[in-house]
């Protein structure tokens, strides 16, 4: 499927953001930072991570809804798309 440049461009920039906090979770760790601390960190992490395959995937079933025989041509029917957010959460 066709993306957005865009959505592409805030998706990289997130993931970049998220590569940071993860780099930041390893120097606490080897600090011996406090545990609430580090957890926090983790959460975080996880829930930008997250963020970031949502918006992805909802840019995926944007482009699916506004062109629906192509996707059918790229193998996005609705039982596929089902399973991939399946995946995702």
């Amino acid at each position: 499927m066709q993306s957005d440049e865009a959505q592409i461009h805030d998706i990289v920039t997130r993931l970049r953001r998220v590569e940071g906090q993860i780099r930041g979770l390893q120097h606490m760790l080897e600090e011996g930072r406090d545990c609430a601390d580090v957890i926090t960190q983790f959460s975080a992490s996880m829930r930008a991570l997250e963020q970031a395959g949502y918006r992805y995937f909802a840019m995926t079933l944007t482009a699916c809804a506004l062109d629906p025989e192509r996707a059918a041509l790229d193998g996005y029917d609705t039982e596929r798309l089902e399973k991939l957010f399946m995946q995702l959460t």
